[in-house]
This record gives structure tokens, sequence and C-alpha cells, in this order.
């Protein structure tokens, strides 16, 4: 389950940071369009990620029914919890649509960054319910411990918009004019909507889900909102620090705010790669729970967390041997690269708390504790994130006071989520 897993997390990620790499080497305004890349793709990152969490939801709800051997019950499920999903990005797009100017200059973005920045984001935002319905199918794959879909769906719209970023931006001379930061917009909104009809296929034709809205609604549905909302709070205090963070390196210059795009980029490919075994061990971890085996549980913990955190010391041996490349793939500007050498050791160091982080958090959301997960991230952004973010400016500490920040907001998170887990669910293991 975690290879397939694996795949499928890191397709996001690797789509933009193709977009930011492919931008950012364009001849002409490379660093102000890979500065807009930034500002736009953490904004719709946020959106994205806010509404997203109906995909865990609704992982968790179905994983845990088919451990409880209560499948046939959610046959209308589905298709309610599809449509809560379309609705929800709709309501969202058209709710931030007509006001995104004023939201990018209060990221500090401005001049040929901002105009940018509306440019990209103008044509992209409209795969935003494309890209809710593929994430609600996902959760549906995942609850039926189906990670091999959702690969495929995520290697098909990965390798569509890496050609088409390719083919866009640059341009093929005597047949398709450069478009820049346009194409790269173009490129990945193609991307949302193949694998929006890709993942419609596939349920069709692999499962037997229906989508057709029947009434009633269904009783797990309440559960769902309610999932959803401690999930949407969470996701809120998430990306609020990510864009405090984006705010306050834009504030330092466009060789800062580049930078930062480069190392937040890597940071969410190491982040969604050791996702891979978060993922397994939440559609396992919900199973597992519904079936009351909590021996079962407790390895499956300590195993997923052990395989991310050998996971994460290969990743931190490959980023140190790709110190000096990875910069120059995404930009050749000396002052953003220098910027970039400067701080991107923090990046590697905050890997061992990513392994513990989200391996917690992925296991937490399949045993349904969103109302903790809530109030973990709560804690860890106004506790742990904005006081050091904002001590940090007062010492004019630079972009390594903000990665200083990330760093106390991701150890807060898996240090709660370990006492927690010790807490509550080892003494079961006791108990049977």
């Amino acid at each position: 389950m975690a290879i397939p897993a694996i795949i499928a997390g890191i397709a996001e990620p690797v789509l933009s940071s193709t977009d930011a790499a492919v931008v950012g080497n364009i001849p002409e305004f490379g660093t102000e369009s890979l500065a807009a890349v930034g500002v736009v793709g953490s904004f719709l990152s946020m959106l994205i990620w806010i509404l997203a969490q109906t995909r865990s939801a609704i992982s968790t709800i179905v994983s845990q029914n088919l451990g409880a051997g209560k499948l046939k019950d959610l046959q209308s499920f589905p298709a309610q919890a599809i449509y809560f999903n379309i609705l929800l990005s709709i309501i969202v797009l058209f709710g931030t649509y007509f006001f995104v100017e004023e939201i990018f200059r209060l990221l500090n973005a401005e001049g040929t960054i901002l105009r940018f920045s509306i440019e990209y984001y103008d044509i992209r935002v409209w795969g935003f319910p494309f890209t809710l319905f593929t994430f609600a199918v996902f959760g549906l794959f995942r609850g039926l411990q189906n990670t091999f879909w959702p690969m495929i769906i995520a290697i098909v719209g990965t390798l569509v918009n890496i050609g088409l970023d390719f083919l866009l931006v640059y341009g093929m001379e005597g047949y398709i004019p450069a478009m820049g930061i346009k194409g790269a917009a173009w490129a990945s909104l193609t991307a949302q909507v193949i694998m929006a009809i890709l993942a419609f296929t596939l349920l069709m034709v692999k499962t037997n889900v229906s989508l057709k809205l029947r009434f009633p609604l269904h009783p797990e549905i309440n559960r769902l909102v309610s999932m959803s909302a401690n999930l949407f709070i969470r996701s809120i205090a998430l990306n609020l620090a990510l864009l405090l963070a984006v705010r306050e390196a834009t504030a330092l210059g466009k060789e800062f705010i580049a930078a930062h795009a480069i190392a937040i980029n890597i940071w969410l490919f190491s982040a969604f790669f050791i996702d891979g075994y978060g993922a397994a061990g939440n559609i396992l971890g919900g199973k597992l729970l519904g079936a009351k085996d909590y021996k079962s549980l407790f390895k499956l913990t300590k195993k997923v967390t052990f395989y991310n955190l050998g996971i994460t010391a290969i990743l931190m041996i490959a980023l140190l041997l790709l110190y000096k490349p990875l910069g120059v793939l995404f930009n050749k500007d000396t002052a953003v690269l220098q910027v970039f050498y400067g701080m991107f050791f923090m990046v590697i160091i905050s890997q061992p708390l990513n392994a513990l982080a989200f391996t917690l958090d992925a296991i937490f959301k399949g045993l349904g504790e969103m109302a903790f997960l809530r109030n973990v991230l709560l804690g860890a952004t106004f506790i742990g994130f904005i006081p050091v973010l904002y001590l940090a400016k007062y010492l004019q500490w630079g972009l390594w006071g903000i990665w200083l920040a990330i760093l106390c907001w991701i150890g807060y998170r898996g240090i709660a989520l370990l006492i927690k887990f010790r807490n509550k669910y080892v003494p079961l293991v006791g108990s049977q």
C-alpha cells in the first residue's frame, strides 16, 4: 500500500515543483516568475489542503466501516460525499476569485511579481473543482484499501503536466508560441482535468460505487461534516503558518521569496514522499480500529514510524549530495542561489521531524482523532510558529528565522501526537 501511496503523494509537489523549475529558468523575468509561482502556489495549496481534508474524512469512514464489516451500509454515502466536496470547491472558488489582487498584496506581492501572480492564478484556479473531485475519489479508493489506482491517476497527471510545461512555457518554434508563466498555468489546469476524468472512469469501471445522488442523507454524512469541520480549522492554522512564511519572505525581497519558493517546493516533495507510509498507516489504522485490534494497531504505528525514519535518512543523504545542483535546477540567478545555499541545510534538518509529525498525523486521521489534530495545529501555529517567526523578524534573522519557526512548528506537532498516542492507545494494547 505504501509504495503506490508514495508515488501518488509526490505527484502534487512534483507538479508544483515542475512549474517552479520551468518558469524559474525563463530567460526574461525568470526570478519574478519563480517568485509569482511561489506566492500563488502557497495560496492555492492552502485552498486545496483545507478542502482536501474531506479526502481523509472519507477514507477514515470507509476504512472503519470496512474493518467493522459494515461496508454494505454505505451505499448512498460515496455520492453524497463527492457532491459535498464539489459544492465546497465551487463556493471557495467564487469566494476568492474576485479578490485575488488584494489577497496577493497581503502576501507582499507587488509590481511585476503581482502581475505575474494574477495571470498565473486566473488560469490555474479553474482546476480547483477538478482537483477536489479527484481527491474525494482518492479518499474512497484509500478507504477500500486501494492505493494503486490513485497512483496511476497521479502518474498520468504528473507526466502530462511536465510535458505541457516545457511545450507551453518555452513554446515550439514555428508551431507554438512561448507563453511564459501562463503556459505553466495552462499545463497544470490541463493535467488536473485529465486526472479528474481518469478518476471518474476508474471509479465507474473498478468499483460498484454509484454517483447517483440519493436521499435521505446517510447518517455518516454528519460524521463527515464534523470531521471535515475540524480538519478545515486545522488546515487554516496549518496554511496560516505557510502563508505567513511566504509573506515575510516576500517582504525581504525577490531573491528571498524565490529562494524560499525553491526550499518550500523541495520540503513539500520530501513531506509527501514521507507521507506515503503515513497513508498506509492511515488506511490500515482505521480498519484496525474498526475491528478493535489494538495490538496490531500499535505494531502498525511502530513499524510505519521506523520505516519513515529510514526513508528520511535516505532523503537527507540525497539532499546533501544534491545540495548545489538542486538550486541550479530551479534558478540560475546568483543572488537567489546565494540566499538558497545559505539556508537549505534547515530543510535537511527538518526531515526527521517531518517523519514523526506526518506519520502520526496520518495515523490519527485514520483513527478519527480530528478534534485533537485541530488542537495540535492551533497550538503549533499560535504557540510555536508565530512567536518564533516574529521574534526572529525582530532580531533580523531573515530567511533563517522563517525556517527556524517552521522547525519549531513541525517539532511541536510531532511531540504532541507522540504523547497522545502513548497515553491513549498504548494502554489499550494491555487491556487486550
